[in-house]
């Protein structure tokens, strides 16, 4: 927890409570359904919470922004961002129906009023959002195809509308063929060695 205040010294109360839980949370729920997996458990904050805010290292979310959080899996980067945007409306999507048992239990503890779920494939998902958002679920073209046509065109961030992807290692194959992407090194924002080779690609929505 001292890692989140490290970097994100201006929380509130609220926020600071909430984000204590999710280690009890997650502990609890581990033993019963593996969502996190046994290594990462104990480094709960970095290798999950802290990784999950890069995001907001990049954008400030204004309120009333609309987030899908793509295979949330055990609901990161999407629980950690829905605590630290408490005014924003998050939407986490995953094909696997026990993970979001976790999710939605965690979310019910905190008290989440901003977080929805859906246990659907994200291509049956009929809403456009302001921002994507995932953690390396696939390959870039793969994932631009699942969520083509889910980007809303009205724009209300500093950052244009798009998709925000947690990523690591060599991604210049992957991303050859999408010349408006930025790539932001997490080793700029965080010092600890778990980052130095992870990115949040940001990949900006394009209208004809």
């Amino acid at each position: 927890m001292e890692l989140i205040l490290k970097y994100f010294p201006n929380l509130t109360e609220d926020q600071v409570f909430k984000f204590r839980k999710l280690e009890s949370l997650y502990k609890d729920w581990n033993l019963k359904i593996n969502v996190v997996s046994r290594r990462d458990i104990d480094e709960l904050y970095l290798r999950h919470v802290l990784h999950s805010l890069a995001i907001a290292k990049v954008i400030t979310f204004k309120d009333g922004t609309d987030i899908m959080d793509v295979g949330t899996g055990g609901g990161f980067p999407g629980i950690p961002l829905a605590i630290l945007f408490p005014n924003c409306n998050f939407h986490l999507v995953d094909s696997i129906a026990k993970k979001l048992k976790v999710v939605n239990e965690v979310v019910e503890s905190l008290g989440l009023t901003n977080v929805k779920t859906t246990h659907t494939r994200v291509e049956q998902v009929d809403e456009t959002y302001d921002f994507i958002v995932s953690r390396a679920v696939a390959a870039m073209p793969t994932f631009v195809h699942w969520t083509k046509g889910k980007i809303a065109k009205k724009q209300r961030n500093d950052l244009k509308n798009g998709i925000l992807y947690l990523k690591g290692g060599d991604l210049s194959e992957e991303l050859q063929n999408y010349t408006t992407t930025a790539i932001y090194e997490l080793s700029d924002f965080y010092e600890e060695a778990f980052f130095e080779t992870k990115k949040v690609v940001y990949l900006p929505q394009k209208f004809k």
